[in-house]
């Protein structure tokens, strides 16, 4: 199984001198194709600043990122921003859909920017994967947390990117509504081969993904593969009394 995002020895350092703060620190891990990835760690650990380095949000201070085959280091914003727009989705834990949009218009909306026409067929299938048949034409008010948050993935979806990335994904919603949002995405993985990398603080999310790395002081230094929430919240225990 190849890696479609590979870090070799990725450092992050925010500010400079006595105030500089390393947030990552030679972080070296490959994500597989078709994989659900789970992040985790105490806060401050550097789950946050590992996603954004991973999705081109943030450019590392030094190391190697590679999307797809792509090295991140050395593109500048407009390249960044349009690989970000072509072959990366981002689904985050406020669902950041456009009030004055219908469902479908904030599910096609990253085409629309990109002045892309929508595959009617795989836009269909999208829709239908995240049950929302019937609630294409309501706008966000109208719709429950959960029901906005698939419109989120849908829209993560539609541009059929090499990796989706979550921050947080179930955080603003119920546990009920979590685990169907999280049944969601696991089904995604295995029916499409769609990737995702989920940073979260819930032991019962991660146990949906494939792999759980764990990240302290910006080191990752843990993984566990098919991971069970009892699994992983011992081990965040664990880094809980590691960190200071």
């Amino acid at each position: 199984m190849t890696d479609v995002v590979r870090m070799d020895a990725v450092s992050k350092v925010y500010g400079k001198g006595q105030g500089a703060v390393a947030a990552l620190r030679e972080v070296s891990v490959g994500i597989p194709r078709g994989s659900f990835t789970a992040v985790m760690g105490p806060s401050g650990s550097g789950k946050s600043t590992f996603l954004h380095c991973a999705a081109g949000l943030d450019v590392p201070s030094s190391g190697s990122v590679r999307l797809g085959g792509s090295e991140l280091a050395g593109m500048d914003e407009t390249a960044l921003t349009e690989l970000r727009r072509q072959r990366v989705g981002f689904v985050f834990q406020a669902f950041n859909l456009v009030a004055a949009l219908t469902v479908i218009e904030n599910i096609t909306l990253p085409l629309r920017l990109a002045g892309v026409r929508p595959d009617r067929a795989w836009l269909d299938e999208v829709v239908s994967r995240v049950g929302l048949e019937g609630r294409t034409g309501h706008r966000p008010a109208q719709l429950s947390g959960g029901q906005q948050q698939r419109v989120a993935i849908a829209r993560a979806l539609v541009t059929r990117p090499e990796v989706v990335f979550g921050d947080e994904p179930t955080g603003a919603l119920d546990t009920m509504t979590a685990r169907d949002v999280l049944t969601l995405l696991r089904e995604i993985v295995d029916a499409t081969g769609q990737t995702v990398v989920m940073v979260t603080h819930d032991p019962v999310a991660a146990s949906y993904a494939d792999v759980a790395l764990f990240l302290a002081d910006g080191r990752i230094v843990d993984s566990v593969t098919a991971p069970t929430s009892e699994q992983v919240a011992e081990r965040m225990t664990r880094l809980g009394a590691w960190v200071r």
